[in-house]
């Protein structure tokens, strides 16, 4: 078995519901995952979307030391730097923690990438943390990682 992400408001490749954009709630969409492989000691979780209109990308979410026995994450997690499974959320693009729902300007669709990382350690990082110091402690301990893509333009 592989490592899955999925998340019932979208389907991988297509749009991601207005609720959970800019122009809506802007709350996060629950995600469930799946296939966690053996040796697991925690999760991350980023998302990232690469088309925006600055050098980079622009970072919406960054999650750590989620659980090993984790399956998911509900709608609407609060934007708080410790989360009650423990996990941490590291420092958007926006500079705070937590979700910040898709905002890109008029014209063609962005690629939104929820991106999960099964790892076999967990992050000796604080919440100031974003997503270039989650990549940079992550490399080398990497177990699986797994991709859903949403959508969404103005």
């Amino acid at each position: 078995m592989s490592l899955v992400i999925s998340s019932m408001a979208f389907k991988d490749g297509e749009p991601i519901p207005t609720r959970y954009t800019a122009d809506g709630r802007d709350i996060s969409p629950a995600l469930a995952w799946s296939g966690t492989p053996p040796g697991t000691s925690s999760l991350a979780l980023i998302l990232h979307d690469p088309d925006a209109p600055r050098p980079g990308g622009f970072t919406h979410w960054v999650i750590f030391n989620l659980p090993a026995d984790s399956r998911g994450l509900p709608e609407g997690v609060t934007a708080r730097e410790h989360l009650e499974n423990g996990a941490t959320q590291g420092k958007n693009d926006g500079g705070s923690s937590g979700y910040i729902g898709p905002s890109p300007p008029p014209g063609k669709a962005h690629h939104y990438h929820f991106r999960l990382y099964a790892l076999d350690q967990p992050l000796k990082l604080g919440g100031s943390a974003g997503r270039q110091q989650v990549q940079d402690n992550i490399k080398g301990h990497i177990l699986a990682v797994a991709e859903l893509v949403g959508l969404y333009q103005r």
